[in-house]
């Protein structure tokens, strides 16, 4: 796959990146390729790896849903960004980074619409298809986020509108889901097979079960306040066929040398995200409390002292029975929420100059920093996990709950072989599947264990988003949101990002009806289909 990311070196991006402009008429410069002999499918890769490069790193999910949903855990404060996530307080750079995934995936959607018009123009139907399905999941991917966003009157620059209205998400979704449905139907084995396509190599029946794999992943999230339209269409997916194996999802390949990294690594390896990221003690806690076979291989205890915390060339111990996870919401301080504080705190480990008072708790290991880690933008697990809860509120999905949490469990352990490092065995699969059934006593145990194990698959996926939009959809895990002073969100967890600072400097009056509809511009204004 690193042969088609290397040509997004060579490609000239033709669109823009906000909803308030669009993409540039391809004839007005001598430099660009005339619309005649443009090969639409150039740019597809670089749609692909934008949208992927959204979901991780400093594009803001690291720095904010990784600890909103306390996967992780940092001791870092007004100085280091991370006091976004762990604390809820804000930085100088907050605001920035919280507009990043906005104009990534607007540029995304930009790309799409341009793509798809080359390709119908060229007669490329699947192209086409695809297009409207990454445009897709680049709007839903916003909207899980930000609440309204603009979609019916965004990128129409050409048409004149430069403000374009925000869409209200109860109308934004369904229209989003018959369109995505529209889209999956139509695409064709027999049609053409796009080149360029950095998840699939061309093939369609892939597509088919990418696009089916979204749908039900955004239908979920409409159980709570639609659940006859979510019903219907989980189980439009479930009949058109999702992920059938790990072989299926997407899983993005990177590729450092021609400056498209795995951009979560890029930030586990700045040395002072190295030494103060841990893994959260939610975290370490479940995975320790069933024998999980991926804690050796995510997490490590450094060695003793400062000097072995910051060596990111030394290794630690990935011994699961030493495992131990920070609690949320300590700083270095030396005041009231100093770590040295926490009830449970085991101490610091090495002494004098070389002494550190986070060193015997778990960081994420070389996995995590390898630059050409691939970037997980969808997974098998994630798949039979969804079912399997459907499966549980009684939806026509093909399958029991328990065969489907089955099925989830078996993939999440063996897709985490795809970072490289230390591999989980066929065998270590069967017994934790084995042991690890379904509890099926009621209702509310089954929903609970799924989505918990939803929480931490896609957080041990460095999918941070769609753990927090999980959870915030299912309410599992129970997690302890964190008082410290100054946070921007009345001592709650954040269940959206705020607009970016741009949107009320160029579109106010389009932003601020949006923003009162939503009850303010504000992190704790629930999105639509979160009504807990």
């Amino acid at each position: 796959m690193k042969k088609y990311i290397k040509l997004l070196t060579a490609v000239l991006v033709l669109g823009l990146t906000s909803c308030d402009s669009d993409f540039t008429d391809i004839n007005t410069d001598p430099n660009k390729a005339s619309e005649e002999i443009f090969d639409p499918n150039l740019i597809l890769p670089d749609a692909l790896y934008n949208y992927a490069n959204s979901t991780v790193g400093y594009r803001g999910p690291i720095l904010f849903q990784s600890m909103w949903v306390q996967l992780m855990s940092s001791t870092s404060t007004i100085a280091n960004y991370y006091v976004n996530a762990d604390k809820y307080v804000a930085t100088a750079s907050t605001n920035d980074y919280a507009g990043r995934i906005w104009l990534d995936n607007y540029r995304v959607a930009s790309e799409m619409v341009q793509m798809k018009q080359l390709a119908v123009d060229k007669g490329f139907p699947n192209l086409a298809n695809i297009a409207d399905i990454v445009k897709i999941q680049s709007v839903a991917f916003m909207s899980d986020i930000y609440g309204d966003v603009p979609y019916n009157e965004a990128l129409q620059l050409q048409d004149g509108i430069s403000r374009p209205a925000y869409d209200k998400q109860e109308d934004l979704y369904p229209q989003l889901l018959e369109e995505l449905d529209a889209a999956v139907n139509a695409l064709d084995t027999s049609a053409d097979s796009p080149s360029n396509d950095i998840f699939y190599e061309g093939d369609i029946s892939k597509w088919k079960k990418y696009g089916n794999s979204l749908m039900l992943k955004m239908a979920m999230r409409l159980v709570n306040v639609d659940e006859v339209l979510a019903q219907s269409y989980v189980e439009k997916a479930a009949t058109g066929g999702v992920f059938a194996s790990v072989d299926d999802e997407a899983v993005l390949a990177t590729d450092n040398s021609t400056g498209f990294s795995n951009s979560n690594a890029a930030a586990l390896s700045t040395a002072s995200d190295f030494y103060e990221v841990r893994w959260s003690d939610n975290m370490i806690d479940f995975l320790s409390s069933t024998d999980d076979p991926r804690l050796s291989v995510i997490a490590e205890v450094p060695d003793a002292g400062l000097k072995a915390n910051q060596d990111a060339s030394l290794a630690g111990d990935s011994d699961p029975a030493i495992q131990l996870g920070m609690p949320n919401g300590y700083d270095l301080n030396g005041a009231a929420t100093d770590i040295s504080n926490e009830p449970d705190y085991p101490g610091a480990t090495g002494s004098g100059d070389d002494e550190t008072p986070i060193g015997a708790y778990s960081r994420p290991t070389a996995i995590f920093r390898n630059l050409e880690a691939p970037i997980f933008v969808m997974t098998y697990a994630e798949t039979q996990l969804l079912l399997a809860e459907a499966a549980v509120r009684g939806y026509s999905v093909g399958g029991t709950a328990s065969e489907y949490y089955a099925n989830g469990l078996s993939g999440a352990l063996m897709s985490v072989n795809k970072y490289g490092g230390s591999q989980i065995t066929a065998s270590d699969v069967s017994t934790y599947v084995s042991v690890n059934t379904l509890d099926t006593s009621s209702v509310e145990a089954s929903l609970k264990m799924i989505n918990v194990q939803y929480w931490a698959t896609t957080g041990i996926f460095s999918n941070y988003v769609e753990s927090w939009s999980n959870w915030r959809r299912s309410n599992y895990p129970v997690l302890n949101s964190i008082n410290y002073t100054g946070n921007f969100s009345n001592a709650t967890i954040p269940v959206r990002q705020i607009y970016p600072a741009d949107e009320a400097t160029y579109n106010p009056d389009e932003y601020a009806e949006a923003a009162a509809a939503m009850g303010g511009d504000v992190w704790t204004a629930n999105v639509w289909w979160d009504n807990n």
